[in-house]
């Protein structure tokens, strides 16, 4: 099993950082790599359930992954199980992300904690996916 571990400071307070990633409309603003949009969704990490979203990229592609709102701790952390979906619907191996806010200076740091993925080629891969990710995230609270 491999893991990953990503770090961003925003120029915001904790608080509105927390809002960033557990308020529906707001998450649906930055989540996915660049370059992709999600049409379908039940993003919602301001409660613990199921959760999933389907992204889809330029080329028509779709990529859906689910899982489960695990736990919810304002305004410090949000956690979640994590699956992709293959073409025929069927749920891959799962790992577990953690979205954790610390203060840090006059702003806040959010960490990206996304462990068990499968082997390094994967956490590669994921990394990608979550600093794009975090491009866009970037762009909107600056």
């Amino acid at each position: 099993m491999a893991d990953l571990k990503l770090e961003r400071t925003f120029p915001i307070p904790p608080e509105d950082l927390f809002a960033w990633i557990s308020v529906a409309e707001r998450l649906l603003q930055w989540w996915g790599p660049e370059g992709v949009h999600v049409p379908e969704h039940t993003l919602d990490f301001s409660r613990v359930g199921p959760w999933y979203s389907v992204m889809q990229n330029g080329e028509g592609q779709r990529f859906k992954v689910s899982g489960h709102v695990t736990h919810v701790d304002p305004p410090n952390s949000v956690g979640f199980t994590w699956g992709w979906h293959d073409d025929q619907d069927q749920r891959g191996a799962e790992s577990h992300v953690t979205l954790r806010i610390e203060a840090a200076g006059g702003g806040a740091r959010l960490v990206v904690d996304h462990r068990d993925l499968g082997d390094d080629e994967i956490a590669a891969n994921h990394e990608k996916g979550w600093t794009s990710t975090l491009n866009k995230l970037a762009g909107l609270v600056q």
